[in-house]
Order: structure tokens, then C-alpha cells, then sequence
């Protein structure tokens, strides 16, 4: 038993055992790139960007969309929620329990999260996705969400924003998440048959089938500073090439050199920027 062990009841009797002093799990977040340490009430007051290293952190949809919509205010909509399991699929546990457990911690009813308000008074549907709901794969849900948001952006008349951030399709739903990515490609074609904007952010990170469907299908393709934008991952590919890869390979920056993006945009800029454009897109001022 250590000192710290000893001298805890103590302390707690001498203080009444009050509950002030107990810290939540969550009041600290640690920046994976610098190692930093931030109060978490300090990050979200700063976008959920190191203030040390300038690396964007992760951010929950809610927050992202609070941060974008004039006066915080939005409207969520609902999607029909599609759960299959048509390998009964378990691993170290079953996809059901896995995916409640997803459900539980994020609040979300699965990876996507659809919201409509004003950016700078123009009405916007706008879509974001969570990587912490089991890595923000892309299920039967997930194509249901973006033909929901579809329809919404034509029936309302407004412009749709995704923020992308996948590790791919999702594989416990085997061929059935494979067939929604036609489906997702689908959606967007009915955004742009009715000529609406449809704007893509590439956030960290955004691999997979996700990639190679609507994520790369924008009018205009943005991406956050230092994103992973790919469709196999460095170490993959560099395992079976047999090759170093360049520094900085399949992040926003190497993709903008290349061409693959429109532009890189700081995370505290990107309402101004958004504004901007889809005041150019829709001919119309933010």
C-alpha cells in the first residue's frame, strides 16, 4: 500500500467526502500528435484544435454542426434504422452488442447524423459522420441516411454538406454494406439532378468504400488540415509494394499537390469558407 493509498480516506474524511473533488473520465484529452494535455472544456471552446501543434482533434458531429449552424441551432432528421446481421457475426463479441455499445457512447442511432439550418442565413442540409461509431463504417443505415439527406436537400431546396470520416464499409453486414455504396452514389445524383451544391469535407480519416463513393463525388472537395484521405492505408500499400512511401503520403496536403482536393481549410475558418462558396454556388448572398 502506498502513501497516496493511506492518506485517501483521510483526506476524504477531513473534506466531508465531497463529491467536488471527484474528476470526470472525460475532463482530459490528450492531442495524439503532440501529447499535449487540454482540459476538455478548454478544447471545445477551440474547436477541438491543439493549441500546441495546431492538429485537429476529433470532434462529435453535434459539435461540429453547433459550431456551423447560425446561433448553435439546428434540426436533426431522422433516418430509418436498419440493423442486419445476416452472418450473425461475432467476434471477441457480436455486432449486435458491439453496435449498441456504439449507440450508447455516441448518442447516435448510427455512424451518420443529419442536421438542417442556416450558415450565415442559407439554409443547408448538412451530413456528419463519426468515426467512433465502429470506425464510422458505412452500413445499410448509413446509404438509408444519405438518401434521407438527399431527399431533404430536394424537397427543401437546399445545398448538403457532408463531413466524411470512414475507415470503409462496414464488414460485419458482409456484401449487404458493399451494395450501399451504389446506393450512397445514388443519393448524390439526386442532389445534383435538381442542380443543388453538394460540398465534401474530408476529415480524419477517410478510407475505404467510402473513398471510392460519395466522398469523392463533391462539387467541391474540401479537406481538414493533415487529414488521412485513402482508399487502402500507407501501411498497407507499403507492405505490399516493398517501398518507402513519401512523407506526408495520402494526407490533405499530398492530395491537394496532386490534385485530388479543392482546397485545404482550417477547421475556425471553415464556416466563413462554406458561406462563401455556397453563396457563389447558389448565386445567392450568405
Amino acid at each position: 500500500m502506498n502513501w497516496i493509498t493511506r492518506l485517501a480516506p483521510k483526506i476524504k474524511s477531513i473534506l466531508g467526502g465531497k463529491k467536488s473533488l471527484e474528476v470526470p473520465e472525460n475532463s482530459w484529452v490528450k492531442c495524439p500528435q503532440c501529447q499535449t494535455m487540454f482540459y476538455s472544456d478548454d478544447l471545445e471552446k477551440n474547436y477541438y484544435i491543439c493549441t500546441n501543434c495546431d492538429h485537429h482533434l476529433y470532434i462529435h458531429p453535434r459539435t461540429r454542426m453547433k459550431n456551423l449552424f447560425d446561433d448553435s441551432e439546428f434540426e436533426e432528421i431522422n433516418y430509418p434504422s436498419v440493423q442486419l446481421d445476416p452472418l450473425n457475426f461475432r467476434d471477441t463479441n457480436s455486432y449486435k452488442e458491439k453496435f449498441k455499445k456504439a449507440q450508447a457512447e455516441t448518442d447516435m442511432q448510427d455512424a451518420f447524423l443529419i442536421g438542417c439550418g442556416k450558415i450565415k442565413g442559407i439554409l443547408t442540409t448538412v451530413v456528419g459522420m463519426n468515426f467512433k461509431f465502429m470506425g464510422g463504417s458505412l452500413s445499410s443505415a448509413g446509404a438509408e441516411a444519405m438518401v434521407k439527406a438527399a431527399e431533404h436537400a430536394v424537397a427543401n431546396s437546399t445545398p448538403v454538406i457532408i463531413f466524411a470520416q470512414s475507415g470503409g464499409a462496414r464488414m460485419q453486414e458482409n456484401q449487404l454494406s458493399l451494395q450501399a455504396l451504389p446506393k450512397t452514389t445514388i443519393a448524390v445524383q439526386m442532389i445534383k439532378d435538381t442542380s443543388l451544391p453538394y460540398i465534401v469535407v474530408l476529415t480524419d480519416p477517410v478510407s475505404g468504400g467510402v473513398t471510392a463513393s460519395f466522398a469523392m463525388l463533391g462539387d467541391i472537395t474540401i479537406a481538414e488540415p493533415k487529414a488521412l484521405i485513402c482508399f487502402a492505408g500507407p501501411r498497407v500499400i507499403a507492405s505490399t509494394v516493398g517501398e518507402t512511401l513519401p512523407d506526408g503520403f495520402q494526407r490533405s496536403e499530398f492530395l491537394l499537390e496532386h490534385g485530388f482536393i479543392d482546397q485545404i481549410i482550417h477547421r475556425k475558418e471553415l464556416k466563413d469558407k462554406l458561406a462563401n462558396l455556397l453563396s457563389l454556388l447558389l448565386k445567392r448572398a450568405a
